[in-house]
């Protein structure tokens, strides 16, 4: 039986496919239209599923899609009466896509698959996310707790998964919802809603709290168990077009930045503030999980799942034995949580738990063998080398140890947002001056932004304070005391942004001025080439970690094809190009020194 699900219409479109209850693939339509975070129908990444498995739309049993269209128009049109005569300008800009897309999604799908007669079903947004991050775990039975902005009323939930069965138990409603919170800081930071809250959880560190008081005592009323209640006369986002209002900017010292002007500390102090907040916020979500559940496991999903800050917190500090974390947290992985409900509750199919969870590492998209990846290649005119593969890890750690950047691009794709060693750009991360080098010359983003290590599974333990994997970039954890520098004079006498480019470890390009990183484990039995090479690059230096990010610039989506890997590679300062089993030098590409024909798009995130 085969079952395709499919996120699509707001934003972060997916789709993914079940082959007897087992994933055969997934992607998100971004990848194949390069459109960051393409909210359309996922024609392509269906395209890509349904070739994956050999079959056609015809052989398709089952369609679940990851939400309910008519009641998230419930949700919308009470918001539009509730805030009459000011929310007349929402209701303007979004009622006539309503009224001719959403609200017949059903029709849309079946004609988008081609006239699809088949079973069709919706299931509620946050139980997407809860099938998500429970029917893919290692666990028989756990709590599951899942937090976003919204979905159609719910905007955190916590339940239970038992065996084959699922159900939600609790649930906080809009407009009460931590994720828009921290988007609407986001919003007032500067930086762009449902893309920018990385960059939020980035900055923090280079702040202070002092803004958290005002949040719990103006903003929210924080309550022992997690839930909460929003002041709306601080927000906009029931009434307006924006997140905040002039009260907010009243409260926390002005207007929102400028996109695009300089940083000051406040943007530091909000940042750091409100992650504070939200880390308090899930501690206490967790730990009712945990009281009303009686489980020792806990699945998380929703997109502030992927505040990786917040999930160490949970790890180190809270009363789950075992957590786990759905890579594809955010609105892409509401696709696969729509399948795996329609397998297991709509065809009533049992479940057995995979010890290694079910999600194969996330590299769940496309790969290329040597015949296509040449043939794209050839259609550039580029420059290559053709290696062994058993010499490639020697090669490339060479390269890495003498302080070149390379782009990998090995084996399939990733599904979610990080890059996992499938689509990444790699450095040595023991050069102090890699951190700025990546960020301004090579991903053309802002300097602040923090790195993550990819670390041998087996070698984690020496270098970072956490115990167990973490295969899918999704806890931030410190590294060890051992490995750490003395403050300098200089570093210790400054503030905010002015402490960036301190080293402060073995590995300064990636420890952030916390001393925390965001850590990847890498085992041989996921990522056998890459695991290759980081032992390669450990054995040539004695150090088992290089820095990992994804492979894309600012704006852009990570690459998905040869050719997308090989025209970021010439826009940017990227030094070679790896494409198992071929090797590219930049200096020796026909159209290196054109920068013209490579000139940088203007999209920016």
């Amino acid at each position: 039986m085969h079952i395709l699900g499919i996120s699509a219409y707001y934003h972060d479109s997916a789709a993914c496919l079940l082959r007897d209850g087992s994933i055969v693939a997934a992607a998100q339509e971004e990848r194949f239209s390069r459109v960051k975070g393409d909210e359309g129908f996922p024609r392509q990444a269906v395209d890509f599923c349904l070739r994956e498995a050999g079959i056609t739309v015809r052989d398709v049993d089952v369609v679940a899609f990851y939400d309910k269209p008519l009641l998230k128009f419930d949700r919308l049109l009470e918001s539009w009466i509730a805030t009459a005569p000011s929310g007349f300008g929402a209701f303007r800009q979004s009622a006539p896509l309503w009224m001719k897309d959403r609200l017949f999604t059903e029709q849309h799908l079946r004609e988008a698959l081609g006239g699809h007669a088949g079973t069709l079903l919706f299931c509620e947004h946050h139980e997407a996310h809860a099938a998500s991050a429970f029917f893919p775990s290692p666990f028989t039975d756990a709590a599951i707790l899942t937090v976003d902005g919204v979905g159609e009323w719910a905007t955190a939930t916590i339940g239970e998964g038992r065996g084959s069965a699922l159900t939600l138990t609790h649930e906080l409603r809009f407009p009460d919802s931590l994720g828009l919170l921290y988007s609407a800081f986001t919003y007032h930071a500067g930086f762009r809603v449902n893309s920018g809250e990385y960059k939020l959880m980035g900055l923090a560190p280079y702040g202070s709290p002092s803004y958290a008081g005002a949040i719990l005592e103006h903003l929210m009323d924080l309550r022992d168990d997690g839930s909460f209640t929003l002041d709306q006369r601080y927000f906009n986002y029931l009434a307006g077009l924006t997140m905040t209002n002039d009260a907010f900017s009243a409260l926390f010292g002005g207007p929102p930045r400028a996109p695009e002007s300089p940083l000051t500390q406040r943007e530091m102090d909000l940042a750091r503030s409100v992650q504070d907040v939200c880390e308090e916020v899930v501690l206490r979500m967790a730990r009712t999980a945990h009281r009303e559940t009686g489980l020792d496991s806990l699945c998380m999903a929703g997109g502030v799942a992927l505040n990786a800050v917040a999930n160490g917190r949970v790890i180190r500090e809270g009363p789950f034995e075992n957590v786990w974390i759905q890579p594809a947290a955010g609105d892409a992985g509401g696709a696969l949580g729509a399948a795996f409900l329609a397998w297991h509750r709509w065809c009533r199919e049992p479940r057995v738990a995979d010890p290694a969870d079910a999600m194969r590492g996330a590299y769940l998209g496309p790969e290329f063998d040597a015949d296509e990846i040449q043939r794209q290649l050839d259609a550039y005119g580029a420059s290559y080398e053709r290696m062994p593969l058993d010499e490639l890890p020697d090669r490339v750690s060479a390269l890495l140890a003498d302080g070149q950047v390379v782009g990998w691009c090995d084996g399939r794709m990733e599904f979610g947002p990080r890059a996992l060693g499938a689509r990444s750009i790699l450095a040595d991360p023991r050069d102090q001056s890699m951190q700025a080098r990546l960020n301004l010359k090579i991903k053309f983003r802002e300097g602040f932004r923090p790195f993550a290590p990819s670390v041998l599974e087996e070698r984690a333990a020496d270098w970072f304070e956490h115990e167990g994997e973490s295969p899918y970039m999704l806890v931030v954890a410190p590294v060890r005391e051992e490995r750490r520098l003395a403050e300098s004079p200089r570093d210790a006498g400054a503030w905010g942004i002015e402490r960036l480019n301190e080293a402060r470890s073995d590995i300064p390009a990636v420890t952030h001025l916390d001393y925390s990183a965001r850590l990847q484990t890498v085992s041989a039995s996921r990522a056998p080439r890459f695991h290759a090479l980081l032992s390669a690059f450990e054995r040539r230096t004695g150090c088992p970690v290089l820095v990992n990010t994804s492979f894309n610039v600012r704006g852009e989506p990570i690459v998905c094809t040869p050719s997308d890997a090989y025209e970021c590679f010439m826009r940017t300062g990227i030094d070679y190009l790896v494409l198992p089993p071929f090797i590219l030098a930049r200096g020796e590409q026909p159209s290196a020194g054109d920068p013209q024909r490579w000139t940088r798009p203007n999209a920016l995130d």
